[in-house]
């Protein structure tokens, strides 16, 4: 046979490329062509029929279908990077570039490569350059991929930054021998901020691991949404851990040594009816009352609705609280399955006073329990007082038998409070049913997602701010209130800072609710479904940056050019949901069309639980926030009882996370929503994902922001990339500021627990962790010696690795 028509090994693999070209290209043209009648991009319809072209001129052996496939790249290139410009060069638009032309380019290589083969194969005798082109080809994607392998710093030019950095010098650090971690933010301000100041950017690096401590509290089935989000507290001579499933551990400072361990035992049924089955933290609380049995005692919430005291000396209950050491917080509350009311957070103490709201499971039933919020007294458990938004007498309880007003805005997140003032900052969510509000009293509306100032011991209403009129996001406040002196004209006032989901900071007067910066209202979106109805307009926060997408003055709205994949189909499917789904910008309303709303920010946020840490030497605001949209889905009631797997919690053996849908029984919609993205399970947008930023308090700018996290732990259908490449990745949890000048943070999808520099936002310190750091970290001195601790466990619905690791890092000794 003559040797032109021969196929060598070569050419049968320029056949076997013409076939994926082949397969890729008609998928791009059948959904390119939806995406253009749906008023999309024409990007994937013609360069699937460019690509299916040259398919069918390799399959012919023809050289001319290389370079026609090459042009088709280089297009593709073009393209990539008009969309990145228009979206405005976001932090590593490496990324975003990499994997546009990832898979399109690896093609290339690959053709490039088995090129002289087609020209030896028609009688040509091509020299060695003709292979030139496959290895350029083939080698420009690797040396990308090494140099976003760099870790990645995004500078802000600010003014703020020569002042930050003129007041970076850590004060003088050998008087510290002991300090300690007493309550959730560190204190009772919440700041999330230590004056230790033995590690220092300077000395960051040498961090090794002190001691580690596992708890051994491990899911006891597949439906237990596991959460280990515990800030331990570090009192004296103990540091104080509580797990999942509320056991309590207390631990030597110095070496992580068990002291004494207490098990509830709570109820297993209860674990598997809640969003996250997590023990934020507990509260402390010391008296001088010679009469008391726990002068020093521990008091903890429950998943399964009950308020503990124990003994800080040695974990025995203190039988002279409550009921032999409980009280029933499902009391006058008739919550209906067991979890549906739960405590997560922990507790606050005020005086002599612990104040306890709780979570209740969203999105199961209009009449699920209520949200009210109790007072009791620290040392009896005798009730004092209840603030519920209906709920108009609060030094007064229901009759036997009768319960709270149901279904009214819940208080989950932290609450603060300031002793000197005698007031109580509850950040409330929402009714139990988020996505329709159709059915709410103005009372409920009145006190959505808002923040509240009570006074401590009355329960009475001293002034409130609502963040969000008429919440149909679910944009909660899930951030503790932190409590700081805010630098003004007139000079530094006692401020309540209140950051939000939608990505607003808003700043108060604590005593009066004055704001101390301005406070706009904005028009937005319009047009709920029928029997429901949206605001016109909604508050902003301009004198503050916006964290609820890329950090900064400005809100970010979406566009299809932020639409993402790693490959070329999942690309375009993101595309096509881009458009079939409806999308106004911020505050779209929930919809009843087939491919529902668009949500951004997303319902995670923003800004979350994780909160922000207030640097008061640097005058800094540094906070982590997310860069996630959500995609919300609403079926008639009809359609919705008919699906499978959608009975609320307690019916039907339910548990939370096996529900398809979240059924939001009384309401004439059920509602499947979550974060958005594709097949392969990856976000339908560009990253950042994530951020950590630095904001002067001063003058409301941003210092520096850097996207926080990388790709190590994650990648397509769930697969980790082990390619740790800054990409922003998904945060849960907060971040730790210190006088030394570090500020510490886990929280990103990824195993790692970070140093950064405060006033730069350098990284300086990294550590892997054997589980996901989705807790916020905490800082004590023992001994004279500085340690920093996180509690390493994971988070299913963050779907990062579980474990039970409680560790402590410190310089050398």
């Amino acid at each position: 046979m003559d040797a032109t028509y021969r196929k060598g090994p070569a050419v049968w693999a320029m056949l076997a490329l013409a076939g994926v070209l082949l397969l890729l290209s008609l998928p791009m043209i059948v959904g390119g062509g939806y995406l253009v009648l749906l008023g999309g991009s024409w990007y994937f319809l013609l360069a699937g029929l460019a690509i299916l072209s040259a398919a069918v001129l390799m399959w012919r052996r023809s050289p001319s279908g290389v370079w026609l496939y090459a042009a088709t790249v280089l297009a593709t290139l073009a393209w990539s990077l008009w969309e990145i410009d228009q979206k405005g060069w976001l932090p590593i638009w490496q990324v975003d570039l990499l994997a546009r032309m990832g898979v399109l380019w690896g093609l290339l290589a690959v053709a490039l490569l088995l090129l002289p083969a087609l020209y030896r194969h028609r009688g040509h005798r091509p020299g060695w350059g003709a292979r030139l082109p496959g290895l350029i080809a083939l080698a420009l994607p690797s040396l990308a991929l090494l140099w976003l392998l760099q870790d990645r710093h995004v500078d802000i030019d600010s003014p703020a930054q020569a002042r930050v950095a003129e007041g970076a010098s850590s004060p003088d650090m050998n008087d510290q021998t002991s300090m300690d971690w007493p309550a959730y933010g560190g204190d009772a301000s919440a700041r999330r901020f230590s004056e230790a100041s033995q590690i220092t950017p300077d000395n960051a690096a040498r961090l090794s691991e002190a001691w580690t401590f596992n708890t051994g509290d491990t899911p006891h089935s597949d439906a237990t949404p596991y959460a280990f989000q515990n800030t331990p507290l570090k009192v004296g001579n103990s540091v104080y851990v509580c797990t999942q499933s509320n056991q309590v551990f207390a631990l030597d400072p110095g070496n992580g040594e068990q002291q004494w361990h207490f098990d509830p035992q709570v109820d297993p049924d209860a674990l598997e009816h809640v969003f996250s089955a997590a023990c934020r933290s507990l509260a402390y609380h010391e008296t001088d009352d010679p009469t008391t049995q726990c002068p020093r005692r521990l008091l903890m919430g429950t998943m399964d609705g009950r308020l503990m005291a124990l003994n800080a000396e040695d974990g025995s209950q203190c039988t002279d609280f409550g009921q032999q050491g409980t009280v029933d917080l499902y009391e006058f509350m008739d919550p209906q399955a067991p979890g549906y009311l739960s405590n997560t957070s922990g507790p606050t103490v005020v005086n002599d006073s612990v104040i306890v709201g709780h979570q209740v499971t969203d999105n199961q039933r209009r009449d699920g329990p209520s949200g009210a919020v109790r007072s009791y007294h620290a040392l009896t458990g005798e009730w004092q007082w209840t603030w519920d938004a209906v709920w108009t007498t609060p030094d007064q309880q229901p009759e036997p038998g009768e319960v709270y007003p149901r279904g009214t805005p819940n208080v989950w997140a932290a609450i603060t409070a300031d002793e000197a003032l005698g007031l109580v900052y509850l950040p409330t969510g929402n009714p139990t049913n988020d996505q329709y509000g159709g059915d709410r009293s103005p009372e409920e509306d009145a006190f959505t997602a808002s923040l509240v100032a009570v006074e401590a011991d009355s329960g009475d209403v001293a002034w409130k701010f609502t963040t969000v009129i008429h919440d149909l996001w679910d944009y909660d406040l899930g951030a503790q209130p932190a409590l700081i002196d805010f630098p003004t004209e007139e000079g530094p006032r006692a401020a309540v800072v209140q950051a939000t989901k939608y990505g607003q900071v808003f700043v108060f007067d604590r005593e009066t609710g004055e704001p101390l910066r301005s406070i706009e209202e904005r028009a937005v979106p319009q047009g709920a479904i029928e029997g429901d109805w949206t605001s016109p307009v909604q508050p902003f926060s301009p004198d503050m940056p916006n964290f609820g997408s890329l950090p900064g003055q400005e809100v970010e709205r979406l566009t299809g050019a932020h639409t993402w994949g790693t490959t070329p189909l999942d690309h375009l499917y993101c595309r096509i949901e881009f458009q079939r789904m409806r999308y106004e910008g911020m505050f779209t309303p929930p919809t009843l069309e087939e491919g529902g709303m668009l949500q951004f920010p997303g319902i995670l946020g923003g800004i979350n639980w994780g909160s922000a840490s207030f640097d008061p030497t640097r005058q800094l605001m540094i906070v982590n926030n997310n860069r996630m949209p959500s995609q919300v889905v609403l079926y008639p009631r009809e359609e919705a009882d008919d699906m499978d797997d959608i009975a609320p919690i307690g019916a039907q053996d339910a548990s939370y996370i096996d529900q398809q849908a979240q059924p939001m029984l009384g309401a004439p919609v059920a509602a499947e929503r979550g974060a958005w993205l594709s097949p392969l399970d990856m976000p339908c947008t560009a990253p950042p994902w994530g951020f950590l930023s630095a904001t002067d308090l001063n003058s409301g700018e941003i210092v520096w922001s850097r996207p926080l996290g990388t790709s190590m732990d994650q990648g397509p259908l769930g697969i980790p990339s082990r390619l740790k490449m800054t990409v922003g990745a998904p945060t849960s949890g907060g971040p730790l500021a210190t006088q030394g000048g570090m500020t510490f943070i886990g929280a990103a999808m990824d195993d790692y627990l970070r140093g950064f520099d405060s006033a730069t936002g350098e990284l300086i310190w990294e550590q892997r962790l054997p589980a996901g750091g989705q807790a916020n970290p905490m800082t004590y001195v023992h001994q004279g010696r500085q340690y920093v601790v996180i509690a390493a466990g994971g988070s299913f619905q963050s779907e990062t690795t579980l474990g039970d690791s409680v560790i402590a890092y410190a310089l050398p000794e």
